[in-house]
């Protein structure tokens, strides 16, 4: 591991325009369970599948079950932070070398830690909109029951659920993020969510690093493959730069 993480570090300093791509992963180390891992939720059993759960029929049909779901398994707890991973990307951010964070996650630990410019791909439990009128409510929506604005219309979390399609400015952000990098670090996701993973395929610049415990589609073609945390190779990155 010490030489992937030296090689990695090596990069990091070469180059001055780095995008970082993330998933649940990024996320797993502060606390929050993935999706598709042994213990992740959709391994855990509820009435409907938990991909169900989480779609627009769903919402639109049991609602009021939605949100009961919604918010036991979506919303982070208050005692979740942000992790070495998290940190560690603002601190390249505020050096002027990351330009961009691009994360499948929901949950704002990137925002928590400091990072600026974080392109949500699939939204975030920290952002409500009214399914009428259109007003945001910057909430948790951590209530009972069905929330409602005041012009009557149901408030809706601004995530993408199952059988919705992402944002197009945000999309669109990503793909040009992606284009102008010169070197993509890909971290703590399995690549096989799309059309989020296919954003990959816009990468033109130097070198692309992918950090993740288990393999992914790109390893044959990425110049370094870490199988470590995210977190822990972050944070052996970081020492070793407060030290020197």
């Amino acid at each position: 591991m010490d030489i992937k993480i030296e090689k990695l570090k090596e990069y990091i300093n070469l180059y001055d325009n780095i995008v970082f791509f993330g998933g649940a992963g990024v996320s797993t180390e502060s606390g929050i369970p993935d999706f598709r891992s042994a213990d992740g939720l959709y391994s855990q059993k509820y009435r409907y599948p938990p991909e169900y759960m989480l779609s627009h029929t769903f919402f639109e049909k049991q609602t009021e079950e939605f949100f009961e779901f919604y918010r036991e398994k979506m919303i982070p707890p208050s005692s979740v932070k942000p992790n070495a991973a998290h940190n560690y990307l603002a601190c390249l951010e505020e050096k002027g070398k990351l330009k961009a964070v691009i994360t499948q996650n929901i949950d704002g630990l990137h925002q928590a830690a400091g990072s600026k410019n974080v392109l949500e791909l699939h939204g975030s439990v920290w952002r409500n909109y009214c399914t009428k009128c259109g007003k945001f409510y910057k909430t948790d929506l951590n209530i009972k029951g069905v929330p409602y604005c005041s012009c009557g219309g149901i408030i809706k979390p601004d995530v993408v659920l199952y059988e919705e399609g992402l944002n197009d400015t945000m999309l669109n952000k990503a793909i040009k993020s992606i284009s102008n990098a010169s070197l993509l670090i890909i971290g703590g996701t399995s690549l096989v969510v799309y059309p989020a993973a296919g954003l990959v395929q816009y990468f033109k610049g130097d070198k692309i690093v992918i950090i993740n415990k288990m393999p992914t589609k790109l390893d044959n073609t990425a110049d370094l493959v870490i199988p470590f945390g995210i977190g822990k190779v972050f944070e052996s990155i970081w020492k070793a730069e407060k030290e020197n």
